[in-house]
């Protein structure tokens, strides 16, 4: 398995639903290229901060979120209602 094969995979392993000998292959390539290993921690991190920041959505903004992200968020949202 290349690199480039590797994220071709990426959801389907995350998600469990990867073969056994694509998985073994995976898993393989990730024990031996460290940049790919670092690709696939950096995404986990990634996906477990979206789902916590999405875990609430009509909570409270915390405070260090710029005012203007914030209206530009409310504005997306509102041309998708």
């Amino acid at each position: 398995m290349t690199c480039r094969e590797l994220v071709d995979f990426l959801m389907d392993y995350l998600d469990g639903e990867l073969a056994d000998d694509p998985r073994r292959v995976f898993e393989e390539h990730i024990g031996f290229c460290p940049p790919c290993k670092a690709y696939l921690d950096t995404y986990r991190a990634t996906m477990t901060m979206g789902k916590s920041a999405c875990s609430d959505p009509e909570g409270p903004v915390p405070d260090d979120v710029p005012e203007r992200l914030v209206e530009a968020i409310l504005a997306a949202r509102k041309q998708l209602d």
